[in-house]
């Protein structure tokens, strides 16, 4: 097995695996019961990916308490794992019918809420990283600040950061801290690599931290032939993974892996043979050249 790196994101925060579980899906699976998902966190750790990515909204507000259900059928879990949640989305489902239109909530009151709903779902003391999940328009930066930074304080998580932030949002909130923000969890894959050009990228070089990257495999579109992008990619990314014995997957998630700012791939999945092979992707060695030869077919074109 190859070894995995490990990631420190901030002062006093654990170590966290440079690929991350993302348990969006959990629900979706046809067995979700407490056995089959303690499965699923094996089959991870058996790879050294010991960080797993949750939303209070994630499965119409179930995912959490699915997870939870499996630590506390197996309690030694909670020792060898990270969580990382994520809140501030106000989703119309049937467990909230009066709300009359999704939006966003960065209030204090509703940030001590999803933290301590949180914790209670997944059913732990305290909860690794805590993500403002999207730019909230009518966010006022002093109170969301306020609150995040008493989240740390308190002993409810161990460190705050966002998710789809462009660098002014993460400026305004981070101005209105005490506690540093230690990531941004934006969309990055071949197919979404607007992040490298647009700021977001280069704002978090610039300060030291690490991106998280959701739907590095852009929900699948990679391999999708009746899309163009993916049409043009799939052949490249196959012959690279045959070189390498692995995956095309593999080789999407090497290939985010390879920018220099250090990306944690976030990669999400019920399907347990692709589960066992998420770790393939460090398998896979990129020079610039090939990097770019990838980025070109995506886009269809040279770079200017």
């Amino acid at each position: 097995m190859t070894d995995m790196p490990m990631i420190t994101l901030g002062q006093g925060m654990p170590d966290m695996s440079r690929l991350v579980y993302g348990c969006w899906r959990l629900s979706d699976s046809a067995d979700s019961s407490p056995q089959a998902v303690a499965t699923k966190i094996g089959m991870c750790l058996d790879q050294g990916i010991t960080t797993f990515d949750h939303a209070d909204i994630y499965g119409g507000y179930v995912c959490e308490e699915l997870f939870g259900a499996a630590l506390a059928r197996d309690p030694g879990l909670k020792q060898r794992i990270q969580v990382v949640t994520k809140c501030g989305i106000m989703l119309q489902t049937p467990a909230f019918p009066d709300r009359r239109v999704k939006y966003y909530d960065t209030s204090a009151a509703h940030i001590r809420a999803s933290a301590e709903t949180s914790l209670r779902r997944l059913g732990l003391d305290v909860v690794d990283l805590m993500l403002i999940h999207r730019p909230d328009p009518f966010m006022d930066h002093e109170e969301t600040g306020a609150a995040l930074d008493a989240l740390v304080d308190d002993g409810l998580v161990r460190g705050i950061g966002v998710s789809n932030f462009m660098p002014w949002d993460f400026d305004l909130l981070q101005s209105a801290m005490k506690h540093p923000l230690l990531t941004n969890q934006i969309e990055i894959s071949l197919l979404e690599h607007g992040s490298f050009t647009n700021g977001q990228i280069a704002q978090l070089q610039m300060k030291g931290i690490s991106p998280m990257a959701w739907s590095p495999l852009a929900g699948g579109a990679l391999f999708d032939a009746s899309n163009p992008a993916g049409a043009r990619l799939s052949g490249r990314l196959a012959e690279i993974a045959g070189e390498h014995h692995v995956s095309s997957d593999a080789v999407a998630l090497a290939w985010v892996m390879a920018h220099p700012s250090n990306i944690m791939p976030i990669v999400g999945t019920n399907n347990h043979d692709r589960i066992a092979k998420i770790a393939d992707s460090l398998k896979v060695g990129f020079d610039r050249e090939l990097w770019y030869e990838l980025w070109v077919l995506a886009e269809g074109k040279d770079v200017p």
